[in-house]
């Protein structure tokens, strides 16, 4: 690979996030114009089951979140800026090596930590706006502002008992690892993230919610019936409290390997009844069967891979550092530097790997008609676009940029052979 210069670097850089940053609020208000436009009518598909009123309070809750999301993106993009170009972390550094001038390792720790706190503080006003402003508009939101407090200083504690270790290892392995640092260091990430989704279960995701096991008999029965028609072992089926913070429901697998478990949404066991239970847990035993997880772990091992062997390429390149704002070349600084400006370059890949979630959707929706009943789906499903305000109209150039999942539409119209 040949070297480009630094100014290059800096263009090319301001195009790009000028760019995905316009394409954000291009396609954002496309799809506040798009709803709005089908506001005043339910789809044929849904008029018997959705009613008007239901359809636009789906409708204004989609726009609500998309204005926040389209000005949450803006100004993330202004930070993306003055962290870089604007010498912001340039200026961080400075600070730490009046504290700290001889320890580089420490010093470039604290860097990134406070190049995250930072982020995380600009980020806190939007996750608030959502939560007690727009959901709790809607009448989704059941979560106090001191549970938000508590969970923003669990996610804290969490992230630097996990975190710390990791970020040390990985500056150890850049500056003493020699040439090869960047493939020990995906070894060491690859075992750290496979650790994290066998404890998970038992021991981080209690930190938050409360779990316990499914008291129904009758439909617990059902469901062991179900595991054990499609050969999955688990160990154990939970009850989760979400309505202890939202009323919206879900269902899904958590864990790995031998822990996995099965795990309700209160609020979700509240609203269906068993058939429909059966059918959407039905779905998500697709996702095993078709071994959707296994695969985007797969997808994420190599292009942490890929990514790793290109920032160790990049950390030796001093246009690098000088084309984003930082004038003298530290690993620490080549770590967060990739962090933050990565997913811009990355952008495009956008539609592709949210193309290639829906298709899992459709493959799992296949499986759970082919080993429950598709109506119980279909009527699931309809029940959860309903009491999650869910918009039945998306915008299918922004659905096809952003959406993990199918249109409510396309959905139900595969499931019934229409």
């Amino acid at each position: 690979m040949t070297s480009i210069p630094a100014f290059t670097l800096s263009i090319i850089f301001i195009s790009l996030v000028a760019l995905t940053t316009l394409t954000r609020v291009w396609l954002g208000n496309r799809h506040i114009g798009y709803v709005f436009g089908h506001r005043n009518k339910v789809p044929d598909a849904f008029i018997k089951d959705i009613s008007l009123e239901a359809h636009q309070k789906a409708a204004d809750y989609t726009a609500a979140k998309t204005k926040l999301m389209i000005a949450e993106g803006v100004v993330q993009a202004a930070l993306l800026l003055t962290f870089t170009l604007g010498n912001g972390l340039q200026g961080i550094d400075f600070i730490w090596r009046d504290f700290i001038p001889s320890h580089e390792m420490l010093r470039g720790a604290l860097v990134i930590l406070t190049a995250l706190v930072i982020s995380g503080i600009v980020d806190t006003p939007f996750d608030y706006y959502k939560t007690f402003v727009i959901d709790a508009h809607f009448g989704f939101n059941k979560m106090t502002r001191g549970m938000f407090v508590g969970d923003m200083i669990k996610q804290s504690i969490l992230g630097i008992i996990l975190g710390a270790p990791i970020l040390f290892a990985a500056l150890w392995l850049m500056e003493g690892a020699g040439q090869y640092w960047w493939f020990y260091l995906w070894a060491v990430w690859s075992v750290f993230n496979l650790m994290v989704l066998a404890i998970y279960p038992t021991f981080i995701a209690p930190f938050f919610n409360k779990f316990t096991p499914l008291t129904d008999e009758s439909l617990k029965a059902r469901i062991e019936a179900l595991l054990l028609k499609c050969g999955f072992k688990s160990q154990g089926l939970f009850v989760m409290d979400g309505s202890a913070r939202s009323s919206h429901g879900n269902a899904y697998f958590t864990g790995f390997g031998k822990n996995k478990r099965v795990v309700f949404f209160d609020t979700l066991l509240a609203r269906l009844n068993a058939d429909e239970i059966e059918a959407v847990l039905a779905h998500e035993l697709g996702h095993f069967k078709h071994q959707h997880v296994i695969k985007r772990i797969a997808m994420m091992f190599f292009i942490s891979f890929v990514g790793l062997a290109v920032l160790g390429w990049l950390k030796e390149q001093d246009w690098f550092f000088l084309g984003l704002g930082v004038n003298e070349m530290s690993s620490y600084m080549a770590l967060i530097l990739f962090l933050l400006v990565s997913p811009v370059f990355l952008f495009v890949l956008r539609p592709i790997m949210a193309s290639y979630s829906r298709k899992n959707e459709f493959e799992a929706d296949a499986y759970a008609a082919e080993h429950s009943n598709a109506k119980h789906l279909v009527a699931a499903l309809v029940k959860l676009y309903r009491d999650n305000a869910s918009t039945l109209t998306p915008d299918p150039l922004h659905s096809a940029f952003y959406d993990s999942h199918p249109p409510a539409s396309m959905r139900i119209a595969k499931l019934t052979n229409k």
